[in-house]
């Protein structure tokens, strides 16, 4: 199994300040109209998936100010030059979850077609005589039984499947940061999903998160790799 990275931020002007918070880093920057909390959603991420942060924003002007995720920026540094990380928005994985639900079930459909057959074929059976003559039969009583119970089985997947795709939409809908108009003094915040860093052969990998709230500017600077590096 692959370790999971770390990762550290750097304060990159007087008005951010780089601390630990529960035993996880993370880092405060604060601009003229608002303040912005970043820490990592995890304490290890996985070395090639998506890195998810945990975003808090608190509006400090006395005017509603606007925050868009089309203004969220990443940017990776390697080799010299910068190359752009994709954002992730909520519209995005609530794509992905559908098309999850749609080959999990698939998947169902074809265990739950599987037991329909085997259940039709159920009260079929062979027999042979003392004499050496075969021959087969049909029990009704053995087929209802077993298509009762695969009804039930497939229900069951069905449900199950349903289920768990409900939890994750609901979880996607809570969680993630989407656009939002922070009203004077309001915290607002959730999960901010960026496209994995290109890798750096173990080294370690360096990029920026960028998040405009109204005319404010934050410049998150990450350093993410294995532990240890």
């Amino acid at each position: 199994m692959t370790a999971g990275d770390t990762v550290s931020f750097k304060a990159s002007n007087p008005q951010q300040q780089a601390l630990m918070r529960d035993g996880q880093p993370a880092l405060v920057s604060r601009q003229k109209s608002s303040l912005v909390l970043v820490r990592p959603a995890s304490r290890q991420l996985q070395a090639n998936g998506r890195p998810v942060f945990v975003v808090g924003i608190n509006n400090l002007s006395k005017q509603p100010v606007e925050f868009r995720m089309a203004q969220v920026e990443a940017i990776q540094h390697a080799a010299g030059s910068d190359f752009e990380m994709k954002i992730v928005t909520y519209e995005m994985l609530v794509q992905e979850e559908k098309n999850r639900q749609v080959a999990a079930a698939l998947l169902t459909g074809l265990a739950a077609g599987a037991n329909a057959y085997g259940a039709s074929r159920a009260g079929y059976g062979s027999y042979t005589t003392p004499s050496g003559r075969t021959g087969t039969f049909y029990s009704p009583t053995a087929a209802a039984i077993a298509q009762g119970n695969a009804a039930a089985q497939n229900d069951a997947m069905i449900a199950t499947t349903v289920e768990a795709g409900q939890r994750n939409m609901v979880a996607l809908e809570q969680s993630v940061i989407k656009d939002n108009t922070l009203m004077p003094g309001e915290w607002y915040g959730g999960q901010l999903h960026v496209a994995p860093p290109t890798d750096q052969g173990g080294a370690q990998k360096s990029y920026a998160i960028i998040i405009t709230v109204g005319s404010d500017r934050h410049v998150i600077d990450v350093a993410q790799g294995p532990p240890g590096v």
